[in-house]
């Protein structure tokens, strides 16, 4: 009977160890107790708490001496330091760190900034590396800047926001600005843009590849207005050879004229593209065959895909097929429609093209929750282009009006917030 309970023992202690020397590094003393007592929980022997006391205290006094030993070593080396920093000069210990950390700023350059009103904690802030290189050219490019109509203070603002402006050669930046000037109206309208768009405009690089992409978009009778709003957004457009953004074209061409569109309207729909999202040129032409073929394969018509083209316009280059299915997969389930009455919502509806399927979800179950039908959703589908705080928002507004949108149509709660306020004013004046 005692060798078992002596063995017993022995187990308890032998867990107790293990345990303990498992959790000391994670676990503050008091709490090393606890885990202790939980990890044995199902015996209550007085002794073996003791014994997990006495392991905790084992423990601490080890923690506590690692921790006078770190101590003890910091001091020391603090001291070592200290002694050194006696040894050496200050100005060679300065002169050390700061090679060691960057290169020395160029005095010139920061003097020129300064006399032009820049805020060099900015620039050091955001771009430290222009302070610190050999040549710049500051006083040339603010005078650039002044010959377009730039004032003192937008200079600043753009040599702050922009500072590697500074490093470009004059004869470059001067190339650039006849070469923006050829679409824009005048050399006023043009500063405009550079103060909104410094980097684009300062990006030298591939000058023969920016000319030959304005004098073929200018070939094709686009405005000068939407190129110019094109070099100003999507500078990436311009950088790169004229074949790729030519093969673009030729598609949306090819789709166009495919889908039943007018040679006539050409110009027109393509600068619509063009101006609602200027990075269109950057979307490989294998994404618009995609995504075309694959609504082709969903059964819309040429004249419907038409219909969607136009109204998704540029958005219909980033749609991928496997997010369109998975989207009409989740629409027709929902709504509980057939092929034909999920075409018809789609047509409605182009949006629904280009949410994702977490999107859809979401706002889906969130009409479900406020007590809006599926067959209400699926009379007004564009009630899902809108999120679920706004439709929330426009529903309680209606209600305080005394009307209850679970009773009628959703019609009324969709549009953008102006078409729901001067639809809905008339409610409002005869309360």
């Amino acid at each position: 009977m005692k060798r078992t309970k002596k063995r017993i023992e022995n187990e308890e202690w032998k867990v107790i160890v293990e345990f303990g020397e498992q959790a000391a590094a994670k676990l503050h003393p008091v709490a090393l107790t606890k885990a202790i007592h939980k990890e044995l929980g199902s015996i209550k022997q007085a002794r073996f708490l003791s014994k997990g006391r006495m392991l905790v205290e084992m423990i601490n006094a080890k923690q506590q001496e690692k921790s006078t030993m770190l101590r003890v070593t910091t001091a020391s080396l603090c001291s070592y330091c200290q002694r050194i920093r006696l040894l050496v000069p200050n100005s060679a210990s300065a002169f050390t760190v700061t090679s060691l950390n960057k290169k020395p700023e160029n005095q010139l350059t920061v003097d020129s900034l300064y006399e032009l009103s820049v805020d060099i904690r900015k620039v050091r802030k955001s771009k430290a590396w222009v302070l610190s290189e050999n040549s710049s050219y500051v006083s040339e490019t603010a005078d650039v800047l002044r010959d377009m109509g730039a004032d003192t203070a937008v200079i600043a603002l753009i040599l702050e926001t922009h500072p590697e402006a500074v490093l470009c050669r004059p004869e470059d930046v001067a190339a650039q600005r006849d070469l923006w000037v050829s679409v824009c109206p005048n050399k006023r309208e043009l500063m405009r843009i550079i103060e909104k768009f410094p980097a684009s405009f300062f990006t030298l690089t591939h000058y023969s590849n920016q000319r030959d992409n304005i004098l073929y978009l200018q070939s094709l009778r686009l405005s000068n207005r939407i190129i110019g709003k094109l070099m100003a957004s999507a500078p990436q457009s311009f950088s790169r050879p004229v074949v790729l953004n030519k093969e673009v074209i030729h598609t949306l061409r090819e789709t166009y004229l495919d889908l039943g569109g007018d040679e006539g309207n050409l110009r027109i729909w393509l600068q619509k593209l063009l101006s609602q999202n200027p990075f269109i040129l950057l979307r490989p032409a294998e994404a618009w065959r995609d995504s075309l073929g694959f609504l082709r394969e969903q059964g819309f018509s040429t004249e419907e895909l038409l219909g969607l083209v136009s109204s998704l316009r540029a958005s219909i280059a980033e749609l991928r097929p496997e997010c369109m299915q998975q989207a009409l997969a989740f629409i027709e389930e929902a709504l509980e429609c057939s092929k034909d009455e999920l075409k018809v919502i789609v047509i409605h509806c182009p949006a629904i093209l280009y949410y994702s399927l977490p999107t859809l979800v979401a706002r889906f179950h969130g009409l479900m929750d406020v007590g809006v039908s599926m067959e209400q959703v699926k009379e007004s589908p564009n009630v899902l282009e809108l999120t679920t705080q706004i439709v929330l928002y426009r529903i309680q507004k209606l209600a305080s009006y005394g009307y209850d949108v679970r009773s009628g149509s959703l019609d009324v709660v969709v549009g953008t917030k102006k078409d729901f306020e001067m639809s809905n004013r008339g409610r409002s004046s005869t309360l």
